[in-house]
């Protein structure tokens, strides 16, 4: 008895092998090569966010500190007297900040308070807040 597949005029189907063709690993490729492209980018911008956002609110600490020195001695802190007192900038914000206050010497006691931008964080831009309540530069706040 003849089968179909075995007749001369139904030649035998060939069997596709698993796996993908070059062409399909291409595409496959050129799709992540894009949508990295525009993600890391994006990805990029918010870690800069979210470093800044730290180091905002480490500025508000200190210019709450700087609030209770104020009160305690009529006089707002240095940076030195900061540091004694056992302030420490946490290590998230001091690998992406260095930081310096500018203690007013006029009658008015008065404050500075420098976050200036090393390493990654360079491209973001420093950040300054005063005893006043000025922030700076304004975009980043």
């Amino acid at each position: 008895m003849h089968t179909l597949s075995s007749h001369p005029a139904f030649p035998a189907r060939r069997q596709r092998s698993a796996g993908f063709t070059l062409i399909e690993l291409l595409i496959a490729m050129a799709i992540i090569g894009i949508l990295t492209a525009i993600a890391f980018p994006s990805y990029k911008t918010h870690m800069m966010k979210s470093k800044r956002g730290a180091a905002q609110a480490q500025m508000m600490d200190i210019a709450s500190r700087e609030e209770q020195f104020l009160l305690g001695g009529r006089t707002y802190a240095t940076k030195e007297q900061l540091t004694d007192s056992g302030y420490t900038l946490p290590a998230d914000v001091s690998q992406n900040y260095s930081y310096d206050i500018a203690v007013g010497t006029s009658a008015a006691p008065s404050f500075e308070i420098t976050f200036t931008a090393i390493d990654n964080q360079l491209s973001d831009g420093d950040l300054t807040m005063n005893s006043a309540g000025v922030k700076g530069p304004a975009n980043k706040w």
